[in-house]
């Protein structure tokens, strides 16, 4: 049901421009190692439930429109007696146990939501997808400086949940156009944006303690070779796919065309040689 690990986990850190620090152990009452699957089953699921609006409605025969005036008579048509056009059976009429609307909410206990979390971020944090950055003070909103860090953690194809000690907006900015990448505050983190995530960026003062600030190591430039992005690499893919269907167009109009020409040429040497015929018979 539930496992646990009496060893203290550590966790990589980084400061916010991607510069490696020393591991740093995380807090014992929180990383105890603990992964309770069935309370994190039950907390995704509740979740879940709760995003529902359950607005699927249908009407019965009282509430569909028209249907006041009996159909026909009720003796000497020889047809089944009706009372009313709207009854189920007919078309357009209501609808029998039809959906009529509602609430999919689901509560789960304060412990166990807290359990769940916990149990989410120790298993996040035993597979090593957990990184501390010890600040996220950006002066401005930058989606720029926020791919930057994810770029030198290699997680920048990931799905990546950044966790900030309290509401800062501009980090949430610098993240919200990116597809990939969550930015929230640590305290508002549920089980399910942790599971969702494959890594989870938190800031060292969420978690209760704060890191020395390092000194940033400049990054070495990469050569112009490699420096070629995604998109002109897709970009020259898809002229060289281009190039290569028009080349075998061409090909294909060529065959054609001698295929063609082959009995034209036939059918002219046929023609002559009849003429030449018909003109010794007529000697």
């Amino acid at each position: 049901m539930a496992e646990t690990t009496n060893s203290t986990l550590k966790a990589a850190a980084y400061t916010a421009g991607g510069t490696e620090r020393d591991r740093v152990d995380l807090p014992g009452d929180l990383f105890d190692g603990t992964i309770n699957m069935p309370v994190m089953h039950q907390a995704v699921k509740a979740y879940l439930s709760n995003q529902r609006l359950g607005l699927a409605y249908t009407k019965t025969r009282g509430l569909v429109t028209g249907g006041n005036q009996k159909p026909w008579k009720q003796k000497g048509t020889g047809r089944a007696r009706q009372g009313s056009r709207r009854a189920p059976h007919f078309v357009g009429g209501g609808t029998v146990f039809g959906p009529t609307g509602r609430k999919y909410n689901q509560t789960v206990p304060r412990q166990i939501r807290t359990l769940a979390r916990k149990s989410a971020l120790n298993a996040r944090a035993r597979e090593d997808s957990l990184i501390v950055i010890d600040n996220f003070n950006y002066d401005k909103p930058s989606t720029k400086q926020l791919l930057s860090l994810l770029g030198a953690l290699g997680v920048a194809e990931k799905k990546v949940l950044v966790l900030t000690d309290g509401m800062k907006q501009n980090v949430f900015l610098s993240g919200r156009n990116l597809q990939r990448t969550h930015v929230m505050p640590y305290a508002d983190v549920s089980t399910y944006h942790i599971l969702w995530s494959d890594v989870v960026l938190v800031e060292s003062s969420a978690l209760g303690y704060e890191l020395e600030s390092v000194d940033e190591k400049p990054r070495a430039a990469r050569p112009k070779s490699e420096a070629k992005s995604a998109r002109a690499a897709k970009a020259e893919a898809k002229a060289e796919r281009g190039a290569a269907k028009k080349s075998a167009a061409k090909k294909t109009t060529r065959k054609a065309e001698a295929k063609s020409a082959k009995p034209k040429a036939k059918t002219a040497k046929k023609s002559t040689a009849k003429k030449s015929a018909g003109k010794k018979k007529g000697k």
